[in-house]
């Protein structure tokens, strides 16, 4: 691995001890390393420069985005280094897993068609709660060919340059909509069967559960707005999906109601579909809990995306701009 074009770009807020592992993990195989920082109040900063990272402090006068820590710190890389070819982005709660970087970069080397490539990323403590457990499920996408990545990727910068970057207006979604415009541009996007960081959710509450799926909507009705007229008719069926189960199924059976309160047994259609997902999911996963309760948060998880999908139309017809939706 040629350490003079390659680098990383790693972005945080109060990570604490989480944010040493982070930058330890790449420190130790990377010479170009880059730390973005949202306004922690930790001590975040000065633990990335006693590493010996490159820090950059994001104006806090223009609202913070992980789209826009992301650009920021690719801008300072290119600038350190104009030699770098491909970027490392990641998440500062993760650690990246040793022998990672050479497949991937040994991958990207050989495949000029793909613009990124991403691997396995894992949850460090999934028997923690039921939402990391969650959570470590959703990161399992198919191996193979893909849409898009997670905030953890190599990227290469020629496609990363094309499409000038994540699109800083995002709140959340900003990685899969990228892909989006890189794969407009004839490019392709792989996921490895390989191991590439542990990720620390830290989701210990329903409200946090909450308030990631409401992000969720958002990111979906907001990247529908940019792209949804495209030949993909880009996140158009996620918001489809969202609105049916989350508000025009209820207000349906509300509005039956008033003829007959019989027509209330419609309800039932909740508990059958949570069934019908677990079952589903017992053939993957072998396990009657896992399976349950991905199924359960997979049908509830629709009210609060709901809720975010919503909120972005009410903000954009009063002119307001949208702000960050963190969970922890």
């Amino acid at each position: 691995m040629n350490n003079n074009s390659i680098g990383a770009v790693v972005i945080g807020r109060n990570e604490g001890e989480r944010l040493r592992v982070c930058l330890e993990s790449i420190r130790e195989q990377l010479k170009y390393v880059i730390y973005v920082d949202s306004g922690s109040t930790d001590s975040s900063i000065e633990l990335a420069e006693s590493l010996g990272v490159y820090v950059v402090n994001l104006d806090l006068s223009i609202p913070f985005t992980a789209a826009r820590a992301r650009n920021e710190g690719a801008k300072a890389l290119l600038n350190l280094n104009p030699q770098v070819e491909y970027i490392q982005f990641v998440d500062g709660d993760c650690e990246v897993q040793a022998g990672w970087l050479e497949k991937a970069y040994a991958f990207l080397k050989e495949s000029d068609a793909y613009a990124v490539v991403c691997g396995r990323r894992r949850e460090r403590y999934p028997d923690t709660s039921v939402f990391n457990q969650l959570c470590d499920i959703e990161w399992n996408t198919p191996v193979g060919e893909a849409k898009s990545c997670g905030g953890d990727a190599l990227v290469r910068v020629e496609a990363f340059q094309q499409v000038n970057g994540y699109r800083e207006s995002l709140i959340a979604g900003e990685e899969p909509e990228m892909c989006f415009r890189m794969r407009e541009q004839g490019w392709r996007i792989m996921r490895l069967d390989a191991e590439m960081t542990l990720h620390d959710a830290a989701m210990t509450k329903i409200s946090q559960w909450w308030k990631r799926h409401k992000r969720a909507g958002h990111a979906y009705a907001e990247s529908y707005e940019l792209h949804g007229e495209s030949e993909e008719q880009f996140r158009k069926s996620d918001c489809m999906r969202i609105v049916f189960w989350a508000a025009g199924l209820p207000l349906i059976i509300a509005f039956l109601c008033f003829f007959h309160l019989m027509f209330a047994c419609l309800l039932f259609v909740y508990p059958f579909q949570i069934i019908r997902l677990t079952l589903k999911y017992f053939r993957q996963f072998r396990r009657f809990r896992p399976s349950f309760f991905y199924a359960l948060s997979n049908v509830a998880s629709k009210f609060p995306q709901c809720g975010g999908l919503f909120s972005f139309y009410i903000n954009k017809l009063r002119g307001k701009t949208n702000t960050i939706i963190e969970y922890k």
